[in-house]
């Protein structure tokens, strides 16, 4: 089902969008401003606390909307004038005016996209792709960006937090550690730029994963405003707010409201904890062969060490004296306590590596928040609230499952992919621990759990823009993910809506439907992408909430009952 209310002057400023050219520019012009003035008196009518609405509706034609709309495409990929651009950008900076916002573009027929920080791989939270238009082409969307959201309040009584979706988890991060004086942490991603919104809505996952679950794993309430733009208490008593509540926390932003703040379960974490980063370059055959052995033996344990122990591998490339490029493989860890522990622990577990006490860091969490994101030589906790800190470049991502060790062949030929010109990195996490234990994969949305041993990121990433120098980057992330198709996960073959990619399928507007989207979303949830359908189907029938790989909603008769059924032995009210 879509929206029931697509106007004219809508459908005239879709044509001034797609033909910007056409002989009839003046009146489509005309349309845009009509759409424009007809949203600023909607704001006014449902936020009247809003003093000037035209700080947060911004057209086109304003000459702030470059620049804002910029402000967090951190994909220069889709920073093109070729790029379709919303047809409002919508900056609220209070949870009515949210509300508000949601209200508004569902009375003017446009389509909602929610952004926080702008990391969406493939520039869902504010583009549009012009194939995945039916013949009756593209609805108009706005986007609603929420970076003004960035509270962060710390509730050490209850080792809670607040967190605004706007704030980045540098900030949150940040917030813990002052505030309990560093005694909690969380357990979410690397990158500090990345904002709580969009990341806990997928899943999060990082190095603590093994000891804490996933980011999302450790949400105990939340606030979304829903496709009506009411506001909703989440988990709430009702079956919808169970239902809801669940959809949220893994299964992708953009399909079933704003979220406007999450309520976080923080975790304890020792006053000193330990890293390490060992690097083995390749050189010649001997080293290769060592450097075989050497990931087949991490492979073998990297997921069944004790969950205090996070250590993964990274490959890479550099160019040699003769400018020819070598494979590198990093091995970078995390643990819970201090250097001696962890020597003691590779010693047990992978003597191979020969990680010594030289390789050992001593630091406190906030400190190795900072390591990991690469900040090694001494800066202060402070860089973490810095904003502008993440480079923007052209990328691609792809990623994999395992659900066995990779044979020798496949480490091989992955040395050997990165090797080549216009190669990119690969990165192995390994799960286990709190991932692979009790949790059952229905618990919440991210269904790779038990089973699943390890993810592979594939990375890509290029200064120039696009033609020759982007076909050539792509085309390598593109071939060593075929090249993996016969060792990853299958059945189907597991991705994950964080890492979103739309070589997988896309949703096409206008026949958006859940069989339709099964393919791709089957390897993002698994069995779980039933239940969200069911979800969406409650919460957003007629899709407010649409991108190209939003949740399509799937109609049950009795879905209320089956969903409950479903939950009974999974769902806990933290209420």
């Amino acid at each position: 089902m879509q929206p029931r209310f697509l106007s004219r002057s809508l459908l005239l400023f879709l044509l001034l969008v797609a033909s910007p050219c056409s002989p009839h520019e003046q009146d489509h012009a005309g349309a845009a401003s009509a759409l424009h003035e007809s949203f600023l008196r909607c704001i006014s009518d449902l936020s009247p606390g809003t003093a000037n609405p035209s700080h947060l509706v911004h057209a086109p034609s304003d000459p702030s909307y470059p620049s804002l709309l910029n402000s967090t495409i951190q994909n220069l990929r889709f920073n093109s004038p070729e790029t379709p651009r919303p047809a409002l950008l919508l900056i609220p900076s209070t949870v009515a005016e949210t509300q508000a916002c949601v209200a508004c573009c569902r009375r003017h027929g446009l389509t909602v996209r929610a952004r926080s920080g702008g990391h969406d791989y493939e520039g869902l939270s504010y583009r549009s792709v012009p194939s995945a238009s039916s013949a009756a082409g593209a609805r108009p969307f706005a986007v609603v960006d929420v970076a003004l959201l960035r509270g962060v309040h710390v509730d050490l009584a209850r080792r809670e937090a607040r967190v605004g979706a706007g704030a980045t988890l540098g900030e949150l991060y940040y917030a813990a550690a002052r505030d309990s004086g560093g005694a909690l942490g969380f357990p979410a991603g690397i990158c500090p730029t990345v904002c709580a919104g969009g990341h806990l809505s997928g899943g999060g996952f990082g190095p603590m994963m093994r000891k804490h679950g996933l980011a999302a794993d450790n949400v105990v309430g939340a606030e979304v405003v829903d496709a009506e733009g009411r506001l909703r208490l989440l988990p709430g008593r009702a079956a919808m707010g169970e239902g809801l509540f669940w959809a949220i926390r893994g299964g992708g932003g953009g399909s079933f409201g704003v979220v406007v703040s999450w309520t976080i379960r923080l975790v304890p974490v020792p006053p000193v904890v330990s890293a390490f980063t060992v690097r083995r370059r390749v050189r010649n055959r001997r080293q290769t062969e060592a450097t075989i052995r050497l990931l087949t033996a991490w492979q073998r344990v990297a997921q069944a060490l004790p969950d205090d122990l996070f250590v993964k591998a990274a490959l890479d490339s550099k160019l040699d004296v003769a400018g020819e490029r070598r494979p590198m493989v990093t091995f970078k860890s995390l643990f819970l306590g201090n250097c001696s522990g962890m020597v003691a622990l590779m010693s047990a577990h992978l003597p191979e590596l020969g990680v010594t006490a030289r390789d050992c860091r001593d630091m406190s969490w906030i400190e190795s928040a900072l390591y990991f994101y690469g900040y090694t030589a001494g800066e202060p906790a402070e860089v973490l609230l810095d904003r502008t800190k993440q480079p923007k470049d052209y990328y691609k991502v792809k990623l994999d499952y395992l659900t066995s060790p990779l044979p020798s062949a496949a480490v091989a030929g992955l040395l050997a992919w990165i090797a080549e010109d216009g190669g990119g990195s690969i990165d192995i996490d390994p799960q286990g621990g709190a991932m692979g234990a009790a949790t059952p994969e229905s618990a919440t949305p991210y269904a790779h759990r038990r089973g699943y041993l390890y993810n592979v990121q594939y990375f890509v990433k290029w200064r120039g823009g696009g033609g020759e120098e982007e076909g050539r980057h792509l085309a390598w992330v593109r071939g060593v993910h075929g090249f993996m198709a016969a060792y990853a996960s299958s059945g189907p073959r597991a991705s994950y809506v964080n890492f979103r990619d739309l070589d997988l399928g896309i949703n096409v507007d206008g026949e958006t439907s859940y069989e339709k989207a099964r393919g791709w979303g089957e390897m993002y949830f698994g069995g779980n992408f039933r239940r969200l359908a069911m979800v969406k189907a409650e919460v957003d029938p007629e899709q407010v909430f649409w991108s190209e790989q939003s949740i399509p909603p799937l109609f049950v008769a009795g879905a209320g009952e089956e969903w409950q059924s479903d939950q009974k032995s999974v769902f806990v009210s933290d209420s």
